[in-house]
């Protein structure tokens, strides 16, 4: 379908342009001021599957919200089943209209095909024998005219097409036989060992942690019932055994210029925890590299011949970061989650978790932010629009909407008709601004960028200001700085020791103060169990006569004080107290009892002290608890 403005003759032009050249017209409707040209495929026509006004309906309904894109079409019954690694745009024919190149997985065990599109119109397919994993073009020569090859992994193989026909066919190396397994292959060909002998030597290597290095002519014979080994074996065991690996993921590197028509190396994961670069004329393995864990994803920038960096997600959460001449990686990240994707946005890595967040990383495995989204991530696409120089990353969720994220910044969120499984940005026929997507349900969604699109700056979710997001602008490092860091690397351990000595001091001294604390009571609260107070006092008045209240309570649950008296120490040379003494009564848990005494400042210094409260049980000396009260100074004996 395609959605454009009457009003504005221009972008009118382009989508008839566009419409001429890709689609065929079944439906127009005019409403208002604005044209909606719905498109239906031929075989939906005859399988009378759906109108055209009903999937114009349905796609209306959803085209509400992306009014930076032209809904260009939707076809629900297209049967395309891939992912974003078997999607490719690129001119094949070298006449500056850019097909659509998708390597369709079916139904997994058949109708795995190689299809070309010219607009949404078929213009050829291949049967591929295996699953496809990755599709990606690239030119293997400099002859005229400058036309790309196609290069589809597939098992074990990479199928180059050149000119939409058959090329060559490259077949990874394979790998060294697990000599046990090889022994015990042979002694089953020349009937040393029975089946069942066979079968157990077999389930003791998987056991022992070899599963990963048997053939797949083993792993096979583990998994047939015990009725049809004896069938399997006989008719495999003259057979040599090879042991061969398969590719998990590919990508193409520049191979000594940087344009983009220029000779590529094609880059691999193999499940054999292997990266090999290959020359695109010999076909070749140029590099290999080894891994920790298997390759899933990868994302390469530089220039095979001059410097290049590779980066790695791993199907053991990590990702890791190989440069030319290095044979393992040198650095590591590790991830919160297992990757879904993963793209490369200047000297950062963008990876998406299956925690359903977004995290970004320096290459050298510094996370910068996270973003958490509102569901699970189903692909990622980098969005590379060159005309406009904008650049961001685009993540199709399973609620049916695609994110563009500039930074850490929403700045567009698109609505789909089905779950987006695989998209491709980039020039589609002659727009440049073109984005496919491939649904769960096996649909084809094409979307154009608006030419007046603009994308802001700014995050278009709510929540805080940009300004707090905005980094602080940190002084430089000074000579001073530098020199006390320095100091601290050359006296470390000496520093070491003193913190410790001065450490264990301070504890030393604490403790002591506590058990004197302790010991003369010198503490508002009680630390016998059986004599659980809380002691608290006030003074009011600006003097010379002071009220001094005292207030006790119980703190106990249910055992209530008895026998207790509140005495006062003092300079009998500044105050005179009313009461020295105060006989305390019976004290219930839980009440705060106050007691009150009168303080006569006598004195005419203006000096004041400490009068301290003990709380006793009669007959005793030693206080329950102590409470110091630090008098006012009185105001009517200051001299003006």
């Amino acid at each position: 379908m395609f959605l454009c403005e009457t009003g504005k003759p221009r972008v009118s032009r382009r989508v008839f342009e566009f419409t001429r050249q890709f689609l065929k017209v079944v439906y127009v409707c005019e409403r208002k001021d604005v044209l909606i040209f719905t498109m239906a495929s031929t075989d939906m026509e005859q399988k009378g599957q759906g109108s055209p006004k009903g999937v114009l309906e349905k796609v209306t309904s959803s085209h509400e919200g992306n009014a930076k894109w032209l809904h260009a079409h939707y076809d629900p019954y297209s049967t395309l089943y891939t992912f974003s690694s078997c999607i490719a745009l690129a001119d094949l024919h070298g006449d500056g209209d850019n097909k659509l190149i998708i390597a369709n997985l079916g139904t997994g065990k058949y109708d795995m095909k190689l299809k070309v599109y010219k607009g949404t119109t078929l213009m050829t397919e291949n049967t591929i024998i295996d699953l496809p994993t990755a599709v990606c073009t690239f030119f293997m020569d400099t002859h005229d005219p400058r036309t790309p090859a196609v290069a589809v992994a597939s098992g074990p193989y990479i199928y180059v097409y050149k000119n939409l026909r058959p090329y060559f066919k490259f077949t990874l190396p394979p790998l060294d036989v697990n000599p046990v397994e090889q022994d015990l292959w042979n002694q089953a060909k020349e009937d040393k060992i029975d089946v069942q002998v066979l079968k157990e030597m077999l389930e003791s290597l998987r056991a022992d942690g070899s599963e990963g290095t048997l053939t797949v002519r083993s792993l096979r014979f583990l998994m047939l019932d015990p009725e049809d080994m004896p069938t399997f074996a006989n008719l495999h065991k003259h057979s040599p055994l090879k042991r061969q690996t398969v590719i998990t993921c590919m990508t193409t590197l520049k191979k000594s210029h940087s344009e983009e028509d220029a000779i590529s190396c094609l880059v691999i994961g193999t499940e054999s925890k292997d990266i090999y670069i290959l020359d695109p004329e010999a076909f070749t393995v140029l590099t290999k590299m080894v891994l920790p864990s298997v390759p899933v994803f990868l994302d390469v920038t530089g220039l095979f011949d001059v410097e290049f960096r590779i980066v790695v997600s791993c199907r053991n959460g990590n990702i890791y970061s190989l440069k030319k001449g290095s044979k393992a990686p040198k650095y590591s990240i590790e991830l919160s989650s297992q990757p879904v994707g993963l793209q490369r946005m200047g000297k950062n890595v963008v990876v998406g978790c299956m925690d359903q967040t977004l995290q970004c990383y320096t290459t050298k495995g510094k996370r910068l932010w996270v973003l958490t989204l509102p569901a699970n991530v189903m692909t990622m696409e980098m969005m590379d629009y060159k005309s406009r120089g904008f650049k961001a990353i685009m993540v199709a969720l399973d609620n049916c909407e695609v994110h563009v994220y500039n930074e850490k910044y929403l700045v567009n969120t698109i609505k789909t008709e089905d779950i987006v499984t695989g998209m491709k940005f980039g020039r589609f026929g002659r727009e440049d601004g073109a984005l496919v997507m491939t649904t769960k349900g096996g649909g084809l969604i094409v979307k154009i960028l608006k030419r007046n699109s603009v994308f802001e700056e700014k995050d278009s979710r709510p929540g805080p200001p940009a300004s707090q997001n905005q980094k602080l602008n940190i002084p430089k490092k000074t000579k001073l700085y530098v020199d006390q860091t320095m100091r601290e690397r050359e006296n470390a351990v000496t520093m070491h020791r003193m913190f410790q000595r001065d450490l264990y001091r301070l504890r030393l001294d604490a403790a002591r103060s506590y058990v004197k604390a302790l010991e003369t009571s010198m503490t508002p609260m009680s630390a016998d169990p059986l004599e659980p107070l809380k002691l608290s006092a006030t003074v009011n008045g600006i003097g010379p006569s002071f009220k001094l209240t005292v207030n006790l309570q119980n703190t106990s649950s249910a055992t209530p004080s008895i026998n207790l008296l509140i005495t006062f120490q003092y300079d009998e040379k500044l105050y005179q107290l009313q009461r020295s003494s105060i006989k305390v009564p019976l004290l219930v848990p839980g009440l705060n009892y106050a007691f009150q005494t009168l303080v006569e400042c006598i004195s005419d210094k203006a000096i004041a002290d400490t009068i301290k409260v003990f709380v006793l049980r009669k007959g005793k000396s030693m206080p329950i608890i102590t409470g110091n009260i630090n008098m006012p100074v009185s105001e009517a004996q200051v001299v003006v």
